[in-house]
């Protein structure tokens, strides 16, 4: 190719140039200027409702009391969807023995109310059907399915009973069947005192 040949095609690309700066000027410049966005809830942390005295109880399919959740506040982030309780207490009812109820400091709600996790000073009481005793258990953490049933923790748990003294790592509790199952560290004392 020779300079001429080479100049040739120079001269006609050099009307183009300007444009060409223009068109890049304009793009740099939008990336340079965002308009504002204005700050909504959905982006921060923001309570988007507080309840005091909470009092609710769902229902099973016949009607009957499946369990009551109390707490003397909730609130709810709708960023993360999280729902927040001071002092809650969950009592779950069964038709052939007596209530379980379970109370903590504080607390979280799964979005769809399927899960409680519950924290700090965690407080269990099963009462026991006579001539059995009440089962009282104490732990830092649990995580409840109110409608199945169940209750299971990774932390530390002390147990005990009228005989029984229990302290473990772990423990899986299922109302429904009345059982118990510590899951590492188990170490009991048992004393009969009749």
């Amino acid at each position: 190719m020779s300079r001429f040949t080479f100049a040739i095609r120079l001269r006609a690309w050099l009307p183009l140039l300007p444009i060409m700066a223009l068109l890049l000027g304009s793009y740099w410049l939008n990336l340079q200027v965002k308009p504002y966005e204005s700050p909504t809830g959905a982006l921060r942390h923001d309570i988007d409702f507080v309840v005091y005295g909470l009092r609710s109880t769902a229902l099973d399919t016949e009607g009957q009391p499946r369990f009551a959740l109390l707490t003397e506040k909730m609130w709810h982030y709708p960023d993360d969807d999280t729902t927040h309780m001071q002092s809650p207490n969950l009592i779950s009812f069964f038709k052939d023995q007596p209530p379980t109820q379970i109370d903590a400091l504080n607390g979280m709600l799964s979005s769809k109310g399927e899960e409680i996790r519950l924290y700090e000073k965690v407080r269990i009481l099963r009462p026991g059907k006579p001539p059995s005793q009440a089962q009282h258990f104490n732990t830092e953490y649990l995580r409840v399915l109110p409608d199945d049933g169940w209750a299971e923790t990774d932390f530390p748990i002390l147990m005990y009973d009228r005989y029984n003294t229990i302290n473990a790592v772990g423990m899986e509790l299922n109302n429904e069947a009345r059982t118990v199952k510590f899951l590492k560290q188990v170490r009991s004392v048992h004393e009969n005192t009749d």
